[in-house]
């Protein structure tokens, strides 16, 4: 069985969709199920705007169609709304093939948050791209309650899981002694990480990860170590190391790092939004708390044993199953019917047309009376004028008695 897995979001990039979608290629072969991508890397791109890190395909959907063909899937999920996405989509609606997406990203607060773009056009976007594949993969329920007042269908739960060989316990301080508050991610506008930044806490703040914002906020901030990005042993250490772990997004759909975190025995302290308040159901793994300053210090007391064993619930290989279910489950419904681009203006479209044609079938009647000297018909035509005209003549006999 093959999976082909359509994505914007691939190496180099260093975020929480790339590492979901590795993981789940090294645990679906164990399920009998294999995943292909298609991905920028096989593409020419360029720098996407407000945010050069993050590289777009330059591509054509015949190309994209070439490529789908070429693997020979049986099924396929699109995971993101980019270029790839949009012409995978395409394809799928056009040859009739059912298709599963995944709801990854806040797109439309991302976009509000670097452009004057409300908020609404982006779910409109989004509710019409996830509405016609055959399921919509969410993470949490929260997202999934929010989405579904906004309209969105055919949502099912696909979870996360952590490493927790690689994300353990370790006895390393690489940043001191002293209480340590860490924060792992984009260094990005949309993370809020302000917010933490601006807090008044004790000991030391340490932000580890790459993005457009992380040489301004370096530069505000000469007190708060950047390291830059960190990957593999290296980013365990680094988990490790802190004390607590700072979480200051509100626009997350999970949040891939709290799960790190806990797993490295590390308390997180967040604002009550979605992610942290579906993964942290347990009072002694994590604080929230409106005041992000009150949930820290609060954090900093919890056990790090608790936060350990709260992680330990989640498992990768839960998570691939979960996912191999949807995909099954997807397919079996097919696809929904396809939707009128904007239906109102299509009726009124309707509508005039109608008018329209009554109109020409007036002038028609018109001119068939005049044809035949039908007085009437004259009087009924839109060139009243030419028969006043006519009747008006000396030599014209008059219909009067």
């Amino acid at each position: 069985m093959r999976i082909l897995i359509a994505t914007d979001a691939w190496h180099p990039q260093v975020n929480g969709v790339v590492r979901t979608y590795e993981r789940l290629a090294l645990e679906l072969p164990k399920l009998g199920a294999e995943a292909s991508f298609l991905a920028p890397s096989q593409f020419r791109t360029l720098p996407c705007p407000t945010y050069p890190e993050i590289r777009l395909a330059l591509t054509m959907p015949r190309t994209i169609a070439r490529h789908i063909e070429a693997v020979q899937a049986d099924f396929i999920h699109v995971a993101t709304e980019g270029p790839i996405g949009l012409m995978t989509r395409q394809y799928c609606r056009k040859m009739k093939r059912p298709f599963t997406t995944s709801y990854h990203t806040r797109f439309p607060e991302y976009v509000s948050a670097r452009l004057p773009v409300p908020e609404s056009w982006g779910y409109a976007f989004q509710k019409r791209f996830h509405n016609s594949g055959a399921g919509l993969f969410v993470a949490a329920p929260s997202v999934e309650a929010d989405l579904k007042a906004k309209g969105f269908e055919r949502m099912m739960r696909w979870t996360r899981g952590v490493d927790v060989e690689l994300f353990r316990p370790r006895k390393v301080r690489l940043f001191g002694e002293q209480p340590v508050f860490l924060y792992v991610g984009r260094v990005a506008v949309e993370k809020n990480i302000k917010a933490f930044l601006d807090l008044d806490l004790p000991g030391r703040k340490v932000v580890v990860g790459g993005g457009p914002q992380a040489a301004e906020l370096a530069r505000r901030y000469p007190d708060v170590l950047f390291t830059g990005p960190k990957e593999g042993e290296d980013l365990a250490n680094a988990y490790a190391s802190a004390d607590v772990f700072v979480f200051p997004s509100l626009t997350d759909t999970f949040g891939l790092v709290l799960l790190e975190a806990l797993a490295c025995g590390v308390p997180v302290a967040a604002f009550p939004a979605h992610g942290p308040k579906d993964v942290l159901t347990d009072p002694s793994a994590g604080a929230i708390d409106t005041d992000l300053r009150a949930a820290a210090l609060r954090a900093l007391e919890l056990d790090r044993e608790a936060a350990r064993a709260h992680a330990l619930n989640y498992s990768w290989e839960n998570s691939a199953q979960e996912f191999l279910d949807n995909v099954l489950a997807a397919h079996n419904l097919g696809l929904p019917e396809r939707r009128r681009l904007l239906p109102r203006l299509r009726r009124l479209r309707a509508e005039t047309l109608k008018k329209k044609a009554a109109r020409l079938g007036g002038n028609r009647a018109a001119s068939f009376m005049r044809q035949f000297g039908g007085r009437l018909g004259e009087l009924a035509s839109t060139q009243r004028w030419l028969a006043v005209r006519f009747f008006s003549r000396p030599d014209v006999p008059s219909c009067r008695t």
